[in-house]
């Protein structure tokens, strides 16, 4: 391991853009995750390790831990806990963090399994919605995520830390708008979550084979021509004057419904 004390280190600099710049982390192909928790999940599940930064009292706390990422990563980064302090993104930190190849992989999608249960998300805009979102679609069994390329970044921290791991074990992609891939998998039953009492009731809606829903963003909800893409649009039925639920809670309640 390398030891580190001056803070403009060009891999601090890196790591600090990274936390900060969702361009940056698409031009880098890179993105972070902080805490023992979601660093031992990223080695577990098989994640390309860019670098391992720890503190020294995270040296020493977490040895085995750190010993085994070191092994896998390209470089590992010891810095005094005071400065590993400045470049944390957590406000009571670890002192542990990697740096993580993206993990968006298109042709995941290129075959989509018979029965395969998936969710589409268009213009999610809330990093802990949707780190709610994969938590929870990783719990029910979701086959695959598909997200609009204007969603939040999915390789944000708030994202990160919010999926409790489920970002490194899901799989996903990115596409350009949510009613093309729909138009390239017409053989999929595809449904819309829509916001509208005289639409079908999610509960009378049957899930059977391969299907796709698709689930809008918190204060607009579904373009028009996502809507018009799917085969069929349903509705959360709800009493008293409520007119729609969080999106993250939205999602699971319509991802319960999918696979039970």
């Amino acid at each position: 391991m390398k030891h580190i004390t001056a803070k403009d280190n060009p891999t601090l600099k890196f790591i600090q853009k990274l936390l900060k710049s969702a361009k940056f982390r698409r031009e880098s192909s890179a993105f972070v995750c902080e805490g023992k928790r979601l660093c031992e999940d990223a080695l577990l599940s098989g994640c390309e390790i860019k670098s391992l930064v720890v503190s020294d009292t995270a040296l020493d706390k977490y040895s085995d831990l750190t010993e085994k990422i070191s092994q896998k990563s390209e470089e590992a980064i010891v810095l005094p806990d005071s400065l590993y302090a400045k470049i944390s993104d957590t406000k009571t930190p670890q002192g542990i963090l990697c740096v993580i190849k993206t993990l968006d992989n298109p042709s995941l999608f290129d075959k989509i399994k018979c029965n395969g249960k998936f969710l589409a998300l268009d213009n999610i805009q809330d990093p802990v919605n949707l780190g709610t979102i994969l938590r929870t679609a990783e719990a029910f069994g979701i086959d695959g995520i598909i997200l609009s390329s204007d969603c939040c970044d999915i390789y944000s921290p708030k994202v990160v830390r919010g999926s409790m791991g489920a970002v490194f074990r899901l799989s996903y992609t990115i596409v350009d708008s949510v009613e093309s891939f729909l138009n390239s998998y017409r053989d999929i039953n595809s449904f819309a979550a829509v916001v509208d009492r005289n639409a079908e009731k999610l509960t009378d809606i049957s899930f059977d084979g391969s299907c796709v829903v698709c689930i809008g963003n918190e204060g607009n909800g579904l373009r028009r021509s996502v809507i018009g893409a799917c085969g069929k649009a349903f509705t959360i039925p709800m009493n008293g004057r409520a007119e729609s639920l969080n999106a993250a809670i939205a999602s699971s309640v319509i991802m319960w419904e999918m696979v039970k």
